[in-house]
């Protein structure tokens, strides 16, 4: 049985003359049928379904609709067309560097983002020297936030995210964060999670970690369903040899 189905999903996004005008203008130009309106589909009939255990990489150029589609699959923003049913919890690693307050500790925004995430004070209390250690932040606990390099952060997020066990786990681009030997690291906790029964979503420029880690592959392009399914090598090398054509 699937634990998530993406059924004919559609996104779009309006912009326009509405954007910029007060309510009062908008209504006036309304009725009088006297403004713009420009519609941008980030996502067109996008179709597929996974079972436990699965990990899907979603490859595409930039503007495919790979991040847009995870917000609606993480339960972010509703599909403007089709629909997205889950099953379980579901843990969404989009933003890394996000949430966070500079001005605190990175001691404090440990606890933070563990609250954010819904972890209990408890379960910080207990989780907090493992993640610290992950994170390869040990002496810089009590140092503000803001003197942490972007790598850093990153690498504090991740290790905060990868502490939980839920259903299906999004992953977008997360596993590029850090020095290779930090990646090697983040791939193997991945494979830990994944060895868990978790279904996982990885968006990621780096066909290779998408050969080695995935047994599904969706494809995108410019919002478009090109390919999907477990034929992985076959896929990669039709989007590697797509890539090689566009330079050419």
């Amino acid at each position: 049985m699937s634990i998530l189905e993406v059924s004919h999903v559609s996104i779009r996004y309006m912009t326009g003359d509405f954007k910029d005008i007060g309510l009062k203008e908008y209504v006036i130009r309304h009725l009088k049928k006297d403004y713009r309106v420009v519609e941008f589909w980030a996502d067109k009939n996008i179709t597929f379904s996974l079972e436990r255990g699965d990990m899907l990489g979603i490859i595409g150029t930039n503007g495919a609709g790979k991040s847009t589609l995870l917000k609606a699959v993480s339960g972010i923003m509703e599909p403007t067309q089709g629909h997205v049913k889950r099953k379980g919890t579901i843990a969404a690693l989009l933003e890394l560097a996000s949430g966070f307050d500079k001005e605190l500790t990175v001691k404090e925004n440990a606890y933070l983002r563990g609250a954010m995430l819904g972890y209990t004070r408890k379960f910080m209390d207990e989780m907090y020297e493992q993640i610290i250690e992950f994170a390869e932040l040990k002496g810089f606990e009590d140092r503000p936030f803001k003197h942490l390099s972007s790598g850093m952060k990153s690498r504090l997020a991740f290790s905060i995210a990868s502490m939980v066990k839920p259903d299906v786990l999004i992953l977008d681009e997360v596993l590029s964060v850090g020095d290779g030997a930090f990646r090697k690291k983040s791939e193997a906790k991945m494979r830990e999670i994944m060895g868990g029964g978790t279904t996982t979503i990885l968006v990621s420029h780096s066909i290779g970690q998408v050969r080695q880690m995935c047994n599904k592959v969706l494809w995108l392009h410019k919002g478009e369903q090109k390919e999907f399914g477990d034929d992985v090598e076959g896929i990669c090398d039709r989007y590697e040899a797509f890539l090689a054509g566009k330079k050419k």
